[in-house]
C-alpha cells in the first residue's frame, strides 16, 4: 500500500487527519464531530475549485480507499459515514462543473463521432513526444499517467455490476483483456509498471500522486466518481469507449516515440499492446455495451454523452497542461515538484539530454 499523500489545502488537510487519528469512530459517536472537531467543511467545499489541487487530491485520498488503502490508515475508513458525506459533497461539486463545461446532449452517435477520425494537421502530447520531444518529457508523462494506468481497468469493474445482459458480458469481455486475458504476465497494469521499470522511474502504486497536479487526478477522479455511482452508470461507460477509441492511434504515437528516445522493449510493449486491442475493444463498447445499455434503458444516453464529452474536457485539460509547461521558453516541469531521485530534467535547472543514455 502508498502511503499517504501530502495536503495541498484545508479538504485534503482534514481528509488526511482524519485517516492519520486511528480508526474511525464508533456507534454512537457523531462521525462529523469525531471527523472534523466540530468544523463544518462544506463552506470548504463551496469555496473550493472543483478542479482545484486540494478538493481534487481530497477526492482521490477518499477513493483510494476503495482500492488499495494507505499504510498505516485503518481499512473501515473506507466506510466511515462522516467521511463519505464529505466525499459526496465533493463530488457534487466535481459533478456539477463537468456538467457545466460540456456541451451535453443525447446524440451518442454524434458524441462519439468526433473521435472516429483525426485531423490531419492534429496535434497534442503524443504527437509532440514522437516528433520532437525530450527523454524528461517522456519520463514525466510515464510518471503522470501511472496514477491511473497503475489501477488501469480497475475503475471501470465497478461499472459490471450495474448492467445486464449483452452490455454486461461484453463490457466483461473487455476488461477480461485488460487484465491479462487469464495471463498474469500480460495484465495491463503490471505492463506499465514494467515500462516505469525500464524507464528507470519507480513501478510502486501510487509513488507519483504528490508530484501530479490536480489536472492528471482529475482524470481517474472522474472515472472512481462514475463507477462508484450506480446512477452514473451510462457516464461510465460513455467514458470507457470514448477512451478505447482514443488508445490505439496515441499508443502508436506513444510506441514511436518510445523507440526514437531509446527506451528498451518492456517500455514499447505497454503500448504495443493496446494498438490492437483496444481498436477491437472500442468496437465492442460501442456496438454492444453503449447499444445494449441503450436497448434496455435509452433514457440513459444523456449520461452516456456525458461521459464521452467529460473524457475529452479532462484530457485536453490535462493536454494543454503539459504542452504549456514544455513548449513555455525555456521549458519547465509539468511535476508539482520533482519528486526524491527523479532524473534531472528542467525542474532543477540542470541540462537534459533529448535521448535515453547520452
Amino acid at each position: 500500500m502508498p502511503a499517504p499523500p501530502a495536503p495541498r489545502g484545508p479538504l485534503s488537510h482534514a481528509v488526511l487527519d482524519a485517516l492519520a487519528s486511528g480508526p474511525p469512530p464508533g456507534p454512537g459517536q457523531s462521525p462529523a464531530d469525531g471527523l472534523w472537531q466540530g468544523r463544518d467543511l462544506r463552506a470548504d467545499v463551496r469555496s473550493a475549485d472543483p478542479y482545484g489541487e486540494d478538493l481534487q487530491l481530497a477526492l482521490h485520498t477518499c477513493y483510494e480507499l476503495h482500492y488499495r488503502g494507505f499504510t498505516g490508515v485503518h481499512p473501515d475508513w473506507e466506510w466511515d459515514p462522516g467521511l463519505l458525506r464529505l466525499r459526496a459533497a465533493m463530488e457534487e461539486a466535481f459533478l456539477a462543473a463537468l456538467r457545466r463545461d460540456v456541451p451535453g446532449g443525447t446524440d451518442v452517435d454524434d458524441a462519439l463521432a468526433g473521435l472516429l477520425t483525426e485531423p490531419v494537421d492534429a496535434s497534442g502530447v503524443t504527437h509532440h513526444l514522437r516528433d520532437t520531444g525530450e527523454w524528461w518529457q517522456l519520463l514525466e508523462h510515464a510518471a503522470l499517467r501511472s496514477v491511473y494506468h497503475l489501477k488501469e481497468a480497475d475503475p471501470h469493474a465497478f461499472v459490471i455490476p450495474r448492467l445486464r445482459g449483452r452490455a454486461k458480458t461484453a463490457l466483461a469481455a473487455v476488461e477480461h483483456d485488460e487484465f491479462g486475458g487469464g495471463r498474469p504476465g500480460m495484465i495491463h497494469q503490471g505492463l506499465y509498471g514494467d515500462l516505469l521499470d525500464d524507464l528507470g522511474l519507480d513501478p510502486s502504486y501510487g509513488a507519483y500522486v504528490d508530484a501530479a497536479p490536480a489536472v492528471m487526478l482529475a482524470t481517474v477522479n472522474m472515472m472512481s466518481l462514475f463507477g462508484l455511482r450506480r446512477s452514473l452508470r451510462a457516464a461510465m461507460v460513455g467514458h470507457f469507449a470514448a477512451a478505447e477509441i482514443t488508445t490505439a492511434p496515441s499508443a502508436r504515437r506513444m510506441a514511436r516515440a518510445l523507440e526514437r528516445l531509446g527506451a528498451g522493449p518492456r517500455a514499447v510493449l505497454f503500448y504495443t499492446e493496446h494498438i490492437e486491442a483496444d481498436a477491437v475493444h472500442e468496437q465492442v463498447l460501442r456496438h454492444d455495451v453503449i447499444g445494449g445499455l441503450l436497448e434496455q434503458e435509452p433514457e440513459l444516453a444523456g449520461d452516456v454523452v456525458l461521459g464521452v464529452q467529460a473524457t475529452c474536457l479532462l484530457e485536453d485539460r490535462l493536454a494543454a497542461h503539459l504542452l504549456d509547461h514544455w513548449l513555455a521558453t525555456p521549458p519547465r516541469s509539468a511535476l508539482r515538484h520533482p519528486p526524491p531521485g527523479f532524473p534531472t530534467g528542467p525542474a532543477n535547472g540542470s541540462a537534459s539530454s533529448s535521448v535515453r543514455g547520452e
